[in-house]
């Protein structure tokens, strides 16, 4: 109805990881379920680059996603940057990795068009957003103002961008990894992060925290619930819970949130298909991109709080 046609997402599926798999299959069922075009690829992992550059160059295709892991390390990294801006619907290519961090919405080289974010991080502070944690009286940038937060994940997809993201909007977020902890705040010079040490130690962070988010693929990882803030909001993101039983006494609970990380999958798909759809400018990655840009958009599909722009 809105004249731009259906639009097409092309996956990538270059190994055997069954989180993978089954990410991809999540994926179909809902773009059948929306109206998206949604076509899986199987292809070797060594054939994934010339295979992806391919989709590049192809009109009819207006997003990409490849399901990782594929080679682990530096190698993803790279397949990354061969996605274009253009259909980089997961928002990890170069370009739109800095922008985040340095909290730049728009691409200033490319029209000024909206920069995308990606899914999971988005998602949760979408429903973060939904359950009332944001401060709409406060200017954007400090609506998380006085919010403490704790990740535990702090992985190049999920758990980095998303404290940058809870930073960029003015919380305090102690990030938690293998490696230990570490404090993000808002950088004094505007659109930067402040990443500090600290010798707060992890219970005590829990203790003070309003939001506790965590992604530990590990069965036997577990937040204890009788360490948390009571009224806190606890999000889980991890495929089984990383929380203690209990916690949903204590706080107010999201065990999941694979639906909402799929709608803005395709919310994502849906702003690169209208914002490039007249361009016909070559569309490898490395070839559109230098310095920075990120933001969102609105786009119904079936979950509310897609309908809130950030």
């Amino acid at each position: 109805s809105s004249g731009w046609g259906r639009p097409k997402l092309v996956g990538f599926l270059a190994n055997n990881d069954s989180g993978a798999a089954m990410y991809a299959r999540w994926t179909g069922k809902a773009c059948e379920r929306d109206g998206v075009d949604f076509e899986l690829r199987h292809v070797e992992r060594t054939k994934l680059e010339e295979a992806v550059v391919e989709a590049n160059d192809d009109n009819s295709v207006h997003g990409i996603i490849v399901y990782y892991p594929v080679f682990g390390g530096p190698i993803d990294d790279y397949i990354r940057d061969v996605i274009s801006i253009k259909k980089d619907v997961e928002g990890l290519n170069h370009r739109y990795r800095y922008s985040l961090y340095h909290n730049i919405r728009t691409l200033d080289n490319f029209g000024n068009r909206k920069c995308v974010l990606p899914c999971t991080p988005l998602a949760i502070l979408k429903i973060l957003e939904h359950l009332g944690a944001y401060d709409r009286a406060r200017e954007v940038g400090n609506q998380l103002a006085d919010k403490v937060a704790v990740v535990f994940n702090r992985s190049e997809v999920v758990g980095r961008p998303l404290a940058a993201m809870l930073a960029n909007d003015g919380a305090t977020v102690y990030s938690i990894d293998v490696t230990g902890m570490l404090e993000y705040k808002k950088g004094r010079v505007h659109g930067t992060i402040k990443v500090n040490e600290t010798a707060l130690s992890q219970d005590e962070a829990l203790r003070s925290a309003d939001i506790v988010i965590a992604g530990v693929p590990v069965k036997s990882f577990s937040v204890d619930a009788a360490k948390l803030k009571p009224g806190c909001l606890a999000l889980n993101f991890a495929p089984h819970s990383n929380f203690s039983e209990g916690v949903e006494d204590k706080c107010t609970f999201v065990p999941a949130i694979g639906k909402v990380t799929i709608a803005m999958l395709e919310r994502n798909l849906i702003r690169l298909q209208t914002s490039w759809a007249n361009d016909n400018t070559t569309t490898t990655g490395a070839a559109l991109d230098s310095a920075g840009s990120s933001a969102e958009g609105s786009v119904h599909v079936g979950v509310r709080l897609v309908l809130e722009k950030r």
